[in-house]
């Protein structure tokens, strides 16, 4: 297990292959997207002590993991998988540290590796103005799997808008992705109804600027609803959702997959939209 200091990893250069390697020319190669696994390890384990510091844990061991985590029953709206196979994976977690209310996160991006280390991006989120939040410290973090490795890893802290979209088709299969301006998340075993999404595993790949496009085909009446939920014909069992973030403002939207007449012609090609997106993410 290696217990690192966010801020002592960030403030070292990622050079050098190895600390015992006497050629400091070597080159490291081409820096590869890896991808990992969303985690949610909160519905089922506690963290023993919570760090008052900027803190990662990377594990690779159940007997590790049961030093740093009490396991408990699943808190979740949604079954989620406590188990780990840490013969395949290692356990990343990243802390933020205390901070004075909640309105504050941290989270996982992208993973980069070349022939000497792997480079775990991330960025931190601060109140918004006019969020509402709640006077209390809270402690955010956020927990990953990764492909098990022998390579040095580092923490590299970026500056990332935390505006994104969610689409989804639910009906007979389930299919949920969320869109940012630095991945795309492949949501498992979604339940239809139950779309808080951060009960879910999830499977991430690195993508630049696919929020900034998709967002752009949101048709003017969506865009106007600013926060409020509406549902278009009645998709009780089958349909399209699509969730909104901006700013403060979350905005979700159920289309019935049938045209009726409640959906003008901007949202009937909103919903096509989302329909070939989803297709194309598969």
């Amino acid at each position: 297990m290696k217990k690192l200091m966010l801020s002592l990893f960030i403030a070292f250069g990622l050079n050098g292959c190895s600390l015992n390697n006497d050629d400091y020319n070597v080159s490291c190669g081409n820096d590869v997207d890896v991808s990992f696994t969303g985690f949610p390890l909160l519905c089922n384990y506690g963290v023993k002590t919570l760090p008052n510091n900027p803190t990662a844990y990377v594990l690779e061991s159940q007997e590790k993991m049961d030093t740093y985590f009490t396991k408990h029953e699943n808190t979740c709206a949604v079954a989620s998988d406590p188990n780990v196979d840490f013969s395949k994976n290692l356990l990343v977690g990243i802390f933020a540290g205390a901070k004075p209310t909640s309105g504050y996160a941290i989270k996982i991006t992208s993973i980069m590796e070349n022939a000497c280390q792997i480079t775990i991006n991330f960025y931190e989120k601060a109140p918004l103005a006019g969020e509402n939040i709640t006077q209390a410290p809270t402690y955010p973090s956020d927990f990953i799997l990764i492909p098990r490795t022998n390579k040095p890893i580092y923490f590299n802290k970026t500056n990332e808008s935390p505006d994104h979209i969610v689409i989804g088709s639910f009906g007979t299969t389930n299919s949920f992705f969320q869109i940012n301006d630095f991945n795309i998340l492949n949501f498992l075993n979604v339940a239809t109804g139950k779309y808080d999404f951060s009960q879910y595993r999830y499977t991430a790949k690195a993508k630049r600027s696919d929020y900034s496009s998709f967002v752009k085909s949101v048709p003017a009446e969506i865009l106007a609803l600013k926060g409020k939920t509406k549902t278009y014909g009645t998709p009780d069992t089958a349909g399209i959702y699509f969730e909104l973030h901006q700013g403060i403002d979350v905005t979700k939207i159920y289309i019935d997959n049938n045209d009726t007449e409640d959906q003008s012609t901007e949202v009937k090609a909103f919903k096509k939209a989302i329909q070939d997106k989803i297709a194309s993410l598969k």
